[in-house]
């Protein structure tokens, strides 16, 4: 019988592997390198900056509806984490009726969150605003203290509550720094920061005094309807030309 041979099984022969592509920078890592590659504003660009918000928007406005200093300071411990719109929604309704530290101390806290029940972490707030009430009674004499350390005192104000108040209601040249501000001075170039208090001190730096008085409602603005977070209005700009940002569509 005979001998039936195998052929021996063909050998694998092995593909090599592709390189991997070199993975291209994230472009918010490509726009923070950047930013610290920009070029410090100028003095006389800064005026330019502010003279031209001044001649578009004379006497810009809070939008946060109050009528007094104390309505002013609730309003914006409301507004952490909630839009200027929504809390206004909430407050017309509440501040018809309690408008002094004493009727919201008299309201209470139960039915003070039933007004602003549609403002984000509304019974931690409601529970803020009575205590901040008391102690304006008890420590200030009813009035809203006009220092820092006073109303950065009272319970959930902190240092952009105590900006706000000084500077709405006192006339206090103060900068407020929130998301908006915080965007424009970082995008532009014009005061950037790695917190909030970088930027607030860099644009006290650089503004004019001429200008504070109104700076950051300029900036507030300027950030909420045109230098906008994920889709920035280049075209209608009003600084385009100054500004720094690299990414700039126009």
């Amino acid at each position: 019988m005979a001998k039936i041979t195998r052929k021996p099984a063909p050998r694998k022969t092995s593909v090599p592997k592709k390189k991997a592509k070199p993975v291209a920078a994230k472009p918010k890592a490509a726009a923070k390198k950047s930013l610290k590659a920009m070029k410090p504003w100028t003095p006389p660009e800064v005026h330019e900056a502010f003279s031209r918000f001044r001649k578009a928007n004379p006497e810009p406005k809070g939008e946060l509806e109050h009528v007094n200093p104390f309505t002013l300071l609730v309003a914006v411990v409301l507004s952490a984490q909630a839009t200027d719109a929504g809390v206004n929604k909430a407050t017309r309704a509440l501040f018809a009726i309690a408008d002094t530290p004493q009727k919201m101390l008299d309201l209470g806290e139960e039915r003070l969150r039933e007004y602003i029940k549609t403002i984000g972490l509304y019974r931690t707030k409601a529970k803020n605003v009575i205590a901040l009430s008391a102690k304006v009674l008890s420590e200030f004499g009813g009035e809203v203290p006009r220092t820092r350390a006073g109303i950065e005192s009272l319970p959930g104000a902190g240092r952009k509550t105590a900006n706000v108040v000084l500077n709405m209601a006192f006339g206090e040249h103060t900068m407020a720094v929130d998301t908006h501000v915080f965007r424009v001075g970082n995008r532009t170039g014009l005061a950037p920061g790695k917190t909030p208090l970088e930027v607030e001190l860099g644009l006290e730096k650089v503004i004019p005094a001429e200008f504070m008085l109104h700076a950051h409602h300029w900036l507030i603005l300027h950030g909420r309807y045109t230098c906008i977070a994920r889709k920035p209005r280049c075209e209608v700009c009003l600084i385009n030309d100054l500004c720094r940002w690299p990414e700039k569509t126009v």
